[in-house]
């Protein structure tokens, strides 16, 4: 997976110096957010969507740890790939087993009982089709008993201010017949697909979830609105065009939504300039519309949130996150707010 390097794309100082990149979160200004008591510390979570990573900084377990240990009741929580790990040798479509392998070694429970890495999402290209069958193999075998699917990126934009993690994405890529059918060996090893793409593509996923019926299928955060570059001048029609995507592709009842991952690219406060990071009450309000809609369209039973850690952490700390959905959510009954929280990931990604 070659790693594209405009993501990265930071100014002489260490910040960025546009939306949609990623850079290393600064402890100076997360410490200037107001202190806030755990909303709801008795709520079970399952953080379904979290990195680990050496590049472009450090961010291993202890790291994660010392941010899931923020008071809300943390349970278990779902790795997502990100390239890190890979093997240096050997077939060049085996190296991201590597990343199984430094997940698996790195999982289990944490002294404050969190189940680090309950499930691991890795990386298999799906281009080879049905010959990507040995690279899941190899993933199952290198999981111990964690390994669940497979988080395949096909975000693209004709705008070079939208750079993607990963280059060589192209128009329709989930359409493609060897995709396809590398997401029926998906399938047919009961394994899940995160499908990582813009707003604009979202009719993509309600292709393949229509050509792979029996694939479980989890959009990644929030269906991936962008707010930033071409897109920044037009909110109104782009959350019309990002809403009638989510309606489609909820229709699907094969597909989840990962309810978060808004802060990098839907750009919709200035983490970049803003002297002290918002509250939870001030998050909640501005992700509001689109979580009403991802909860709107696909049920509790089918979302679940996430803390896109430490992505997001350019935003906001852990605790001020989880505050955030939880008061947005505040209004379900316990029953919705277990399920979004915990239990439609454990279903989802089979998690004890």
């Amino acid at each position: 997976m070659a790693l594209d390097a405009r993501f990265y794309k930071l100014s002489e100082h260490g910040r960025p110096t546009e939306f949609g990149t990623i850079f290393e979160p600064s402890d100076e200004w997360l410490a200037k957010q107001s202190a806030e008591a755990v909303f709801e510390p008795d709520l079970p979570i399952v953080d379904s969507h979290h990195h680990l990573w050496e590049h472009p900084y450090v961010y291993d377990r202890s790291g994660f740890e010392a941010d899931v240990q923020s008071g809300h009741h943390v349970e278990a929580t779902v790795y997502v790939e990100c390239g890190a790990g890979y093997r240096d040798s050997g077939p060049v479509e085996l190296r991201p087993v590597g990343e199984t392998e430094y997940v698996a070694a790195a999982a289990g429970s944490s002294s404050a009982g969190v189940d680090v890495a309950a499930g691991i999402v890795g990386f298999a290209d799906l281009t080879l089709g049905a010959a990507v069958e040995p690279v899941l193999a190899g993933h199952m075998a290198a999981g111990r008993g964690r390994f669940r699917g497979v988080r395949f990126s096909t975000g693209w934009d004709a705008s070079p201010e939208i750079a993607n993690t990963q280059s060589g994405k192209r128009p329709g890529m989930l359409r493609e017949a060897k995709i396809l059918d590398g997401a029926r060996v998906l399938a047919r090893n009961s394994l899940t697909l995160d499908a990582w793409l813009f707003h604009t593509q979202l009719d993509d996923v309600a292709a393949l979830a229509d050509a792979v019926p029996d694939l479980k299928v989890v959009v990644n955060h929030s269906g991936g609105p962008l707010g930033y570059g071409r897109y920044a001048s037009d909110q109104s029609d782009q959350f019309d065009q990002w809403r009638d995507g989510i309606r489609q592709v909820a229709k699907r009842p094969n597909v989840w939504c990962k309810i978060g991952g808004l802060v990098a690219r839907g750009a919709m406060y200035d983490y970049l300039t803003a002297p002290e990071p918002p509250g939870s009450d001030e998050l909640a309000r501005l992700w509001s519309p689109w979580l009403e809609v991802c909860v709107e369209e696909f049920g509790a039973k089918r979302c679940m949130f996430e803390s896109n850690f430490p992505v997001d952490k350019m935003g906001t700390s852990y605790r001020v996150l989880w505050n955030a959905y939880k008061r947005f959510a505040s209004s379900a009954s316990r029953e919705e707010r277990e399920l979004m929280f915990g239990g439609s990931a454990r279903q989802f990604y089979s998690l004890l």
